[in-house]
């Protein structure tokens, strides 16, 4: 789905979509979606320097007892981390390497009370000596007094059904009393209440808002969405084997080989889990909608695949570690054109699209929900803001991975998302990881505001990195699909393969990253990985660090061409007229520079505008060449004093460089204050 432009745009949690129903006649036993089934199958022949630094293949036993250890040692671990005395922490997680380093990651209560952005990960070596420590948010939490206005949890309940109520929730009242917690996501910790907002939105999707408002004021303090929706691309996938149950002369879809996933009928309704696929014979669908268990075997199928890739792959048993299986539900509501991951009932759900003939039950769909509930059991990313975009971004990579590991050749891997959906009724797919803003929505690269942006849309920087990081820039052909990626600096960058970025960002994902992870700690934590797997000064490590500049996020690993240093500036204050106005220009003129350009010019812009979503934003050489600095979005931020770097090499350097900006959207002047060239 395109995006509507500006203020007409709503941030709901999910994207519309249709599907095509893949044919599916299926037999009794284990899917064999991959040759290999040996642990880290993908890591196999990525000259890894540090295999010791790879994830550890844990039985749910192993992990239960590294879980258990960890939690005895908690009031040893508070006090190393010089917490206070009112703090306790609560083991989340343990992920272990396999040279023994364990990455362990902690909740944190506070006089007793839920303390929300305050999670954080240790990790130690196998003789116990601890590494790094990693934290959502490095305020002091002291000083906080627990007690708050008699009044606060009804002022709570009421801020929260009015922001759900905004995202199209019917609800009238909140699923549970509000929950008192302290705030520290966003700095100085808060006492203040935890709203949960049911109901449905707008779309049929089942809303779970959580609202914080301050205890002491009632003013709300954030909100995010708990159900994480997706799409993603439904094929064909032909023939395939799913791992069923029998009893008797009963056959189930009950995948006892895999954690007991089980896959649900709603048969149209729209809570419970309906009743369990079952029958007498073990060929399930026939490849038509009329046939309910053709998309139930087509969302068994995909779950399988997924557990098999995240247990073949990293060596994780399930989605949480712990070998249990989540369980499917498809067949959910009224021609709902969705699916949604809920953590809550640790499930996954689909929708039967359009007039119910299109069930969103395809290969990467269960690959990107399921990938859902992996962050959720580790980073915890939260679903709002930067960590919202990296959220949906970890979904996509892994959907797409899994559609790569798979190797069907009925549906074969690619970088796009919902490419035979027809979503948009000309052919295009819903998604693009080669330059996400073809879908008329996504950043390609990270800005001031990309925080704003609905999470699916904010999310483009970071599939854009790991098309980069896996393909590299340029054009080429992938499976015989054709992608040319571009580069906000112009620089290019070099490709390490699918199955090193992909390794790189699972081992951030689960080692690195927290709750209030955003892009330039997505930037940080994937370098760090990178480095205990590739070794510091590695191509790896460098081509991470180039894919991010090549989306904004940092500079490049050995700066490019850095030029001079000579600045050439124009403060003269020019007026943008607002739409339908003309494009207005900057000019700076360079002289004493010999030869061109260098590869990393850098532009400094400062612009005092009310929305600066609404501004196209280019830079003119003195040869009439345009670098488009800034396209026209649907980000709301006010006034952008912003860097841009601009392989401007081809062009001579001598002249007169004009800055160009233009509105592009209705109700908002502004004014250009600095235009700056750095050479």
């Amino acid at each position: 789905m395109k995006s509507t432009h500006r203020r007409n745009a709503t941030a709901t949690g999910a994207l519309l979509a249709a599907a095509a129903l893949l044919t599916v006649g299926v037999q009794a036993g284990t899917a064999a979606a991959q040759p290999d089934g040996s642990a880290n199958a993908a890591a196999k022949g990525q000259q890894v320097r540090n295999p010791g630094a790879l994830p550890a293949q844990l039985t749910p036993s192993q992990r239960a007892e590294l879980i258990a250890k960890a939690q005895s040692t908690t009031a040893a671990t508070a006090k190393e981390l010089g917490l206070g005395t009112q703090e306790k922490l609560l083991v989340h997680d343990v992920v272990k390497d396999q040279d023994g380093t364990t990455h362990t990651r902690y909740e944190r209560t506070y006089e007793g009370l839920p303390v929300l952005g305050g999670d954080l990960v240790v990790s130690r070596t196998a003789a116990e000596k601890t590494q790094s420590v990693s934290k959502a948010s490095n305020a002091q939490l002291q000083g906080v007094s627990t007690s708050a206005p008699a009044d606060a949890p009804a002022a709570a309940s009421a801020k929260a059904l009015d922001a759900a109520k905004a995202v199209g929730s019917k609800a009238d009242k909140a699923d549970v009393a509000p929950r008192k917690i302290v705030w520290m996501a966003n700095g100085v910790p808060t006492l203040a209440y935890e709203t949960v907002i049911g109901g449905l939105q707008d779309d049929g999707t089942p809303n779970q808002l959580h609202v914080i408002t301050d205890a002491k004021t009632g003013a709300k303090l954030h909100q995010w969405q708990g159900i994480e929706t997706g799409v993603g691309n439904t094929h064909y996938s032909g023939q395939v084997t799913l791992g069923t149950s029998q009893s008797g002369s009963t056959f189930t879809m009950n995948d006892a080989a895999r954690g007991g996933h089980k896959t649900y009928n709603l048969n149209r309704g729209t809570s419970g889990t309906g009743s369990l696929f079952s029958q007498s014979t073990d060929t399930w669908g026939n490849g038509a909608n009329s046939n309910a268990a053709t998309a139930g075997a087509d969302a068994a199928y995909g779950a399988g695949v997924t557990w098999d890739f995240y247990k073949n792959v990293f060596g994780r048993s399930g989605i949480r570690g712990d070998g249990v299986a989540a369980y499917s539900r498809v067949h959910y509501g009224n021609a709902y054109v969705n699916a949604f991951w809920d953590d809550s009932c640790f499930c996954m759900t689909y929708g039967d699209g359009t007039a119910n003939n299109d069930p969103l039950t395809s290969l990467d769909v269960a690959g990107h929900e399921m990938s859902h509930g992996v962050t959720a059991a580790t980073a915890g990313l939260e679903y709002s803001n930067e960590s919202g975009g990296l959220n949906e971004a970890t979904s996509d990579i892994m959907g797409t991975s899994v559609e790569f590991y798979a190797n069907n050749s009925s549906a074969r891997g690619n970088y796009l998302i919902g490419e035979q959906i027809n979503i948009n009724g000309d052919g295009t797919p819903l998604r693009y990881m080669d330059k996400p803003s073809k879908d008329g929505g996504s950043a390609d690269a990270w800005y001031s505001g990309v925080g704003n942006l609905d999470v699916h849309y904010s999310s483009g920087p970071a599939n854009h990195w790991f098309y980069l990081a896996s393909e590299g820039s340029g054009a080429k052909v992938v499976n015989g699909v054709s992608y040319n990626s571009p580069t906000s600096d112009g620089l290019p960058v070099t490709a390490i393969g699918r199955d090193k970025a992909q390794l790189i960002w699972y081992k951030a994902l689960t080692t690195k990253f927290n709750s209030t992870t955003d892009y330039a700690g997505a930037r940080a934590g994937t370098i760090a990985a990178a480095t205990e797997l590739y070794g510091a000064g590695s191509a790896e490590v460098k081509n991470v660090t180039d894919a991010w500049a090549a989306v904004n996020v940092g500079a490049r690993s050995g700066g490019g061409n850095p030029g001079t240093g000579k600045v050439f500036e124009s403060t003269a204050q020019v007026a943008i007229p607002d739409y339908p106005g003309p494009a207005v220009t900057s000019s700076a003129a360079v002289t004493g520079i010999t030869g061109n350009a260098p590869t990393a010019l850098q532009v400094g812009v400062k612009i005092n505008h009310t929305y600066i979503g609404d501004l196209q934003i280019d830079l003119v050489a003195p040869n009439g060449t345009t670098f488009r600095l800034q396209s026209s979005s649907s980000d709301s931020t006010a006034n952008l004093n912003k860097t841009y770097t601009v392989n401007a090499s081809a062009v001579a350097a001598n002249g007169t460089w004009k800055l160009k900006v233009q509105d592009k959207g209705a109700a908002d002047v502004g004014t250009i204050t600095d235009f700056k060239l750095t050479f």
